[in-house]
């Protein structure tokens, strides 16, 4: 009897054991892939063409194809793709980063027209893919999908991906629009996964006028209490650090703090159900304006490069992960059995409401925009709108975590309707990635000047416009020399109406920030001041 039974645990711990290598050699070979996605993409960067992104996609569906081969069609990926290695591990350094290192007099120049875009076109966006998507799917018969799958639909291919869109663009080449693409991107995915939320806490068989009232609550809900959820995590970072001063003793603890209070902001809000990708933005800019200001020299080097290393990583881990799992044979057995070539046509339709849906926002938001703006060179042009749209075509890990979360829940992707649904995602995120993503640097040559132009146009014009002077740094009047030797039409009421207010809101908030917040918590010009720290001897230089 002893002897069965030692036999038996030995047999379970020898399972264990070949499970436990198989997972460490997966790994190995994972690592060993991101190494070679780095290198790879290092090598290929001259050309501008392929940037690590799409490097890592092509790597990961070679690998697929290998291990596809290998095991003779039964598996084609190392690791699993689970939304919540995405959303839990991947997502929050990628988006903090973003927020840590935005160049915030830019985003916040352009704050109203990244808001227009983000939330208003977002919206606009998800009701023309989700129209669409109830008009033609019922028609082709692709499965059982209910109103609230529709929805979901237009919610999933609403979700830029911003994280390809910066390496295709230059912040330093193209200022304007970088900050524009990469404030949408941000915003954007968090307006897709907040309507996503509110798509499935609601039951939406039934739509009638106060289901539709409490949908659109609980989307300002979560999208105002995720904002702030971020700024008082970052605000608080801000304090403690101000008030305990760890550089004092060590560096490690305040740059250990930083990066925990980050990530604390983005599991809470996880933990409330809000919009966790919002929070942790919100929380890096905060950060990057007070918190950073507050550590030592050394310690402001290492958070900064640690950051941007952990976002990197992120970054072509989720494209290698995506690239490889795409020929999962589970998902696409279905579809194949059924019809391969409704599957092309679904993607191709999705593909049409993505182009149609874009540019339905960016058009005539521009627009819009335009009328705020007094400055030519403020305004958004007609090829740079063009260009806004083409590079927020691109979809990605964002569209693929919401895709599982919505079609996998019941019966895998067994059931037909599923299958379609995410085999179609794979589809999209694929071309468009890999075909947007290769036209949309070339297309920014061919629309915009080149670098030695835009820097012969921006030494024409002014440093700094003097629409953007007055209302932050001066008294809010102009001399009688300013007025007469500017020659600027009068322009209309409506202009005058919408203009007005955005630079108020600047002047306003630099005098209470300067008065208050700064004070509490510290920032440039209120740095702690400790007898021969580096903040002592390099402070002048923040005055």
């Amino acid at each position: 009897m002893a002897i069965g039974i030692m036999s038996s645990l030995l047999a379970k711990s020898g399972t264990i054991l070949a499970s436990d290598h198989s997972s460490v050699v997966s790994m190995n070979l994972f690592v060993a892939l991101l190494c070679a996605c780095i290198v790879i993409g290092h090598l290929l960067e001259e050309s501008r063409w392929m940037n690590e992104s799409i490097t890592a996609l092509a790597i990961g569906l070679c690998t697929g194809i290998v291990i596809l081969l290998t095991t003779g069609g039964k598996s084609s990926h190392l690791l699993v793709f689970s939304e919540d290695l995405f959303f839990i591990y991947l997502l929050p350094p990628i988006i903090f980063n973003a927020g840590f290192q935005v160049k915030k007099k830019q985003f916040f120049r352009n704050f109203m027209t990244i808001m227009l875009f983000g939330a208003v076109g977002t919206l606009i966006s998800f009701g023309i893919i989700s129209l669409g998507a109830i008009q033609f799917f019922k028609k082709m018969n692709i499965g059982t999908l209910q109103i609230g799958d529709y929805l979901a639909i237009g919610a999933i291919f609403s979700a830029t991906d911003s994280v390809c869109t910066l390496q295709v663009l230059n912040q330093d080449e193209t200022p304007l629009l970088y900050s524009l693409v990469f404030g949408e991107g941000v915003v954007n995915d968090a307006t897709s996964v907040v309507l996503f939320n509110a798509i499935q806490s609601f039951d939406l068989s039934h739509i009638n006028s106060t289901i539709a009232l409490q949908f659109v609550g609980n989307f300002l809900y979560l999208f105002i209490l995720s904002t702030l959820l971020g700024v008082l995590a970052g605000l608080l970072s801000a304090y403690i650090i101000k008030k305990l001063y760890f550089g004092r003793h060590s560096t490690d603890r305040e740059v250990a703090l930083m990066m925990l209070m980050a990530y604390l902001s983005y599991m809470l809000a996880e933990l409330f159900y809000l919009s966790a990708i919002l929070t942790v933005f919100f929380c890096g800019i905060v950060m990057s304006h007070y918190t950073w200001h507050n550590v030592t020299e050394s310690s402001r080097v290492t958070t900064k490069h640690a950051f941007a290393t952990l976002s990197f990583v992120a970054e072509i881990f989720i494209f290698l992960y995506v690239g490889m799992d795409a020929l999962d044979i589970e998902k696409w057995r279905v579809v194949i059995r059924d019809s391969p070539g409704k599957s092309v046509g679904v993607s191709a339709i999705l593909l049409g409401l993505i182009l149609v849906g874009r540019a339905a926002f960016v058009f005539p938001l521009s627009f819009i925009s335009n009328l705020t703006k007094k400055a030519s060179y403020e305004k958004i042009g007609f090829k740079q709108q063009v260009t806004i749209w083409w590079a927020g075509l691109m979809r990605g890990a964002v569209s693929m975590a919401l895709a599982y979360n919505q079609f996998t829940s019941l019966g895998h992707t067994q059931l037909r309707g599923n299958a379609m649904m995410i085999t179609s995602t794979i589809t999209v995120v694929l071309f468009s990635t890999v075909v947007f993503g290769l036209m949309t640097k070339p297309l920014v040559r061919i629309l915009l000047p080149s670098p030695k132009q835009l820097m012969r146009m921006i030494s024409s014009e002014p440093s700094t416009p003097k629409s953007f002077i007055v209302p932050l740094l001066g008294n809010g009047h102009e001399t009688e020399g300013d007025q007469s030797n500017r020659n600027v039409t009068r322009p209309t009421s409506l202009r005058m109406l919408l203009s007005t207010p955005s630079h108020t809101v600047h002047y306003y908030w630099r005098k209470f920030d300067d008065a208050f917040m700064r004070p509490v918590f510290g920032g440039r010009g209120f740095v702690p001041f400790v007898p021969g720290s580096p903040t002592e001897q390099n402070g002048h230089q923040w005055q």
